[in-house]
Parts: C-alpha cells; sequence; structure tokens
C-alpha cells in the first residue's frame, strides 16, 4: 500500500507541474525552424512576426534555419520535438500539401504530426516571366511561341515539386504545350538564372516584379483570381484557361500533442500581431505578401481541401521524388 501511495503521490505531483508549466507558458525562448536560407522571404517574415510576437508572450522568438528536401527536414525536425509549445516550423503550404505527394518517402506525416497553429500570410498571385531574348510581348504569344519551339523551351523553379513547378506543369497540361523543367535550390537561384537567360521563363513571387518594372524580365500573366495588384497590367492564366488557380499560403505548426492552452495563448498572440498595420505594410514590402486572418477551424479546412486538390494534380503531372 505504502508502494502504492508513494506512486500515486509521484503522478499527481508530475501532472501538478505539468500543470503549472503550462499556465506559466512560456518561461523560455520559442524557436521557429525555418526552411529557407536567411534573408528568404520565409526568413523575413518569420522574424518580423517574432519581432512582435515575443514582446507579447514576453519572451525572445529565436529562427533557426533548417534547410534541405524542400522543407522536410525542418517539418520532421519540428514534428519529432517535444510537444511544450517551445518548437514551431514556419511552413509554406507545397510543404504541408504538396510533399506527401510528391516524395515517396517521407519521415512524418504532415497532416497527423503537425498541427497548425495559425496562418499568417497569403500569396494571391505566382506570376508568369520571361526572359526578354524570349520573342513573345504577352501571355498569348508565349503560349503560340512554346507550341512551336523545338527543342522545348526550358523553365526555372525553386526546385522539385516547388509550388513553381507544380504553376508550370499545370499550365502544361491546360494549354498542351511542352517545356524542359530545370529544378534550382530555392526560387532566388532560379530568379537569377531566369535573368541571366540560362532558361526561358520561370513562374515566381512578387520578388520578380522590380526585375519585370526593370525590363530584365518580361511579365505575362498572374494565376490569382484577380490580377496582381503590384502589377494589374498582366491578365490571369484564368482568363485564358477557366479554372487555372494558383495561390500560396504560409503560417506557423507546432508538433501534435502541444497543450490546448498553450496552443491559445499562441493563437491569441499571433492574432494580435496580425492585426497591425504595421504588420500588412511589412509583408506588403517583402513580395508582395497579405495578412492571412482565418480561424484555425478554417485553415484546417483550407490544408485539408488543398490536400486532396494537389494529390489528384500531382496524380496528373506525374511529379515523384526519391
Amino acid at each position: 500500500m505504502h508502494i502504492r501511495a508513494v506512486l500515486l503521490a509521484a503522478t499527481v505531483a508530475g501532472l501538478l507541474a505539468s500543470q503549472f508549466a503550462v499556465a506559466q507558458y512560456p518561461t523560455r525562448p520559442i524557436r521557429v525552424l525555418v526552411a529557407d536560407a536567411p534573408g528568404s522571404a520565409p526568413d523575413t517574415i518569420t522574424r518580423v512576426v517574432g519581432e512582435r510576437l515575443g514582446p507579447l508572450l514576453g519572451q525572445a522568438i529565436v529562427v533557426e534555419t533548417r534547410t534541405g528536401s524542400n522543407g522536410n527536414i525542418a517539418m520532421e525536425a519540428a514534428a519529432k520535438s517535444a510537444p511544450d509549445g517551445y518548437t514551431l516550423v514556419f511552413c509554406a503550404d507545397s510543404m504541408i500539401v504538396i510533399n506527401p505527394h510528391t516524395y515517396t518517402k517521407m519521415g512524418i506525416d504532415t497532416l497527423k504530426d503537425l498541427v497548425p497553429v495559425s496562418a499568417l500570410a497569403a500569396q494571391p498571385n505566382f506570376l508568369l516571366s520571361a526572359h526578354p531574348s524570349v520573342p513573345v510581348k504577352d501571355f498569348p504569344e508565349f503560349i503560340e511561341y512554346a507550341k512551336r519551339a523545338n527543342p522545348p523551351l526550358a523553365y526555372a523553379s525553386a526546385g522539385n515539386g516547388s509550388s513553381h513547378q507544380i504553376a508550370m506543369e499545370m499550365l502544361k497540361l491546360r494549354a498542351g504545350i511542352d517545356l524542359v523543367h530545370v529544378p534550382y535550390k530555392g526560387a532566388g537561384p532560379a530568379l537569377m538564372a531566369t535573368m541571366a537567360g540560362e532558361v526561358s521563363a520561370m513562374f515566381s513571387g512578387a520578388p520578380s516584379v522590380p526585375q519585370i518594372r526593370a525590363g530584365k524580365l518580361r511579365g505575362l500573366a498572374a494565376t490569382g483570381r484577380s490580377r496582381s495588384l503590384l502589377l494589374p497590367e498582366l491578365p490571369t492564366i484564368g482568363e485564358f484557361y477557366p479554372g487555372y488557380l494558383l495561390t500560396t499560403w504560409l503560417g506557423l505548426f507546432a508538433p501534435a500533442g502541444v497543450p490546448e492552452p498553450v496552443m491559445a495563448r499562441l493563437r491569441a498572440e499571433i492574432n494580435r500581431v496580425l492585426a497591425v498595420p504595421e504588420f500588412k505594410t511589412r509583408l506588403n514590402a517583402t513580395g508582395g505578401l497579405e495578412p492571412y486572418v482565418i480561424t484555425p477551424q478554417e485553415f484546417a479546412e483550407r490544408i485539408r481541401a488543398d490536400y486532396e486538390k494537389y494529390a489528384t494534380l500531382v496524380k496528373q503531372i506525374g511529379i515523384k521524388i526519391d
């Protein structure tokens, strides 16, 4: 009886200590893993969020780079960390909803081993751009030129299975054109290669806008529901191919099992950050992004819907990464 009493007391003490730790959260710095290099849009956004989130939580937000495998390395590290709210991971939608369908092997299940803390930002458009040496003035001419090109035109992407590749492969299916994929290690190198003329075209985010305005690239079309606010003169691809749509979202995720009070505290403070006008201004300056304010339930539903959409699309395209 004495041993059982001691074990019961120890169990109760452990539970009380755990509840106390949750109630006092956070008591030390919070680590956020980022799958892109320092200076990239994800790294910049995470730091912008951290600058405001840290003081609200009373602890520093430490950004830690974990590059490689289109974000799989960062996601796996986060998923296998202690579910205590002290390790989070910044994810682009492609990491959560595209990677599981393109990689033949993954160390985690992105829908079960990671849980969404909060959406942060959205990019309403990708932009199709061509090197000025490509003899086209607009999107219809690009499609016709690509159909006649022999050998096929080459296009750049941020890597195998990236949103950049998905966008072009979607266009290839709809327009009946053939282009050769050249993957690079990130959006930055892909953009530099396109400007250098190593490839003929690419899909990119708002970082390509200055190059388009400077004449170093020729903007052709956007991928959103409506025209880009940054380049409203460019048509959407959907104007030519109804139903073509590709937008992206960015958010914070935690390992499964984080106590709900901790998740609630994180979400509440992140919502306060998203409501600050300066945050929107900083996002706009970081690649033309917009704050993405939705409820946790709406975010979970968006993730599930995108997961199923890309499962079908990747199968149609036939992308597989070993």
